[in-house]
């Protein structure tokens, strides 16, 4: 009882924090999609477009934070800060890196990437101005991110909710001010969402720096902690981020591949994705919170040297996961009514919203398990490849090609492949149960020599 008791505490106190904090921050799309539909379907489709590269770079930085997690979580349990300061300098630099490429590519060939989404005119021209603004967010927003999962990975996660909630105050205030060109300002539609996200991802990110200088107590990052390096902890650090880095990549191009077959579908698809994607990832954070707290316990237990309690861990987390499912995927059914309510949309797109949005209750409770299953428990314990090979078999053999399929050559309607684009979330439930229960996922990830300390 003991225990259970402690073990409950620890996870809530941990997760709520993170659930919150995803959920305002994708309260920041919500709204920014609320307001963009009010003023224009086809600003609304741009961004929408636009959009689709950032989720790609934000799955490459989630793979770089998560790997930092997942090895620093092990470290923290054997209290070694040395190696965690090094493994949190190299993924920083490989983020500044993506970061960079990303805006070179954006500014050099503006057009031909938004128009992989669509090939509406209009849409790509939104699409574009607002790309020329918040190109400029990709190095703050990288900094943010990993900043944040070394804090994560030494429990400290209260900092990333109050962050999301000031965020999201000046996001929405810039964009009502910008979006519609209230109390003087200009109107400048989808430029003036981009301005405002652009203002916030700025300022959170001159917070947490000031937050990791001044206040941290843990880590105590400081800046000449960004400037070491070592080769061994690197190699360790790649070793188990480089296939996540894969897949983390090909899942966010996964994604962008669901609007893109959508786009090319109706003119109205690409719209209803976009809101209804938008409310789904509002109530996925449930499952996302569960998945970074799960990492979180089980890599600190693991790395404390004791197995038999990180299995049993994984047994609570796996029942609260189940809980947490269901009760989002009754929670999203409800809610999307008195949501789309507030779109002004076409009669026709809201009903093909609704559709979506009704396929994705179903799909929320399988995504629920298998999700923190997979990512929190056992890519958390060690075993990354297991999640790696099952990603790239079920995404691009079984999913992609279904879609495909379903789309362009048996002309199905959208609702039928949405319903094949996320049919994965369903059937990743069963390698998920046999390698928990049964696989071998816990692996040792620290050295035992305190290296160059």
């Amino acid at each position: 009882m003991t225990e259970n008791k402690g073990f409950y505490k620890n996870f809530f106190s941990i997760y709520v924090a993170l659930v919150l904090q995803n959920v305002i921050t994708i309260s920041v799309n919500l709204a920014d999609n609320m307001m963009l539909g009010a003023y224009s379907e086809t600003s609304l489709a741009g961004v929408a477009a636009v959009n689709q590269i950032q989720f790609v770079y934000q799955q490459i930085l989630n793979a770089l934070g998560d790997g930092l997690v997942i090895i620093c979580s092990q470290y923290w349990g054997k209290k070694m800060v040395g190696p965690m300061k090094k493994i949190g300098a190299s993924a920083m630099r490989l983020g500044l890196l993506v970061a960079v490429l990303l805006f070179l590519l954006v500014s050099v060939f503006p057009y031909q990437v938004v128009g992989i989404f669509t090939t509406d005119g209009p849409i790509i021209q939104e699409g574009v101005g607002y790309l020329n603004i918040i190109r400029f967010t990709y190095v703050f927003f990288a900094v943010t991110q990993l900043l944040l999962a070394a804090l994560r990975s030494v429990e400290v996660v209260r900092i990333a909710f109050y962050l999301s909630i000031m965020t999201f105050f000046v996001n929405c205030g810039i964009n009502y001010v910008l979006i519609y060109g209230r109390f003087g300002a200009p109107e400048m539609g989808a430029a003036g969402a981009a301005v405002g996200t652009l203002a916030a991802r700025i300022l959170e990110c001159s917070i947490l720096i000031y937050y990791m200088w001044k206040k941290e107590t843990s880590l105590h990052m400081k800046w000449k902690d960004y400037l070491q390096f070592d080769r061994v902890l690197f190699r360790d650090y790649m070793k188990l981020t480089s296939p996540m880095l894969v897949v983390q990549s090909l899942w966010g191009i996964n994604t962008a591949l669901q609007t893109a077959i959508l786009g090319h579908m109706t003119a109205a698809a690409i719209a209803a994705n976009s809101a209804a994607s938008t409310l789904f990832m509002l109530v996925k954070s449930t499952a996302v919170g569960a998945a970074s707290t799960a990492s979180i316990i089980i890599g600190k237990t693991v790395g404390t040297g004791k197995i038999d309690l990180a299995k049993r861990y994984s047994e609570k987390l796996q029942r609260v996961f189940l809980v947490i499912g269901v009760c989002s995927g009754i929670l999203l059914f409800f809610i999307r009514v008195p949501v789309l309510s507030l779109y002004d949309l076409s009669a026709s797109t809201k009903e093909m919203t609704n559709t979506f949005l009704i396929i994705l209750s179903v799909i929320c409770v399988g995504m629920s398990y298998q999700m923190p299953t997979n990512n929190g428990i056992i890519r958390g314990g060690g075993n990354t490849m297991f999640v790696v090979k099952m990603d790239l078999v079920s995404i691009w053999m079984i999913v992609i090609p279904l879609s495909l399929i379903m789309a362009f050559v048996v002309k199905a309607s959208p609702a039928v492949v949405v319903c094949c684009l996320n049919a994965d979330q369903i059937f990743k439930c069963v390698p998920a149960y046999l390698e928990s229960h049964y696989g071998n996922w816990i692996k040792k990830l620290t050295r035992e020599e305190k290296i160059n300390l």
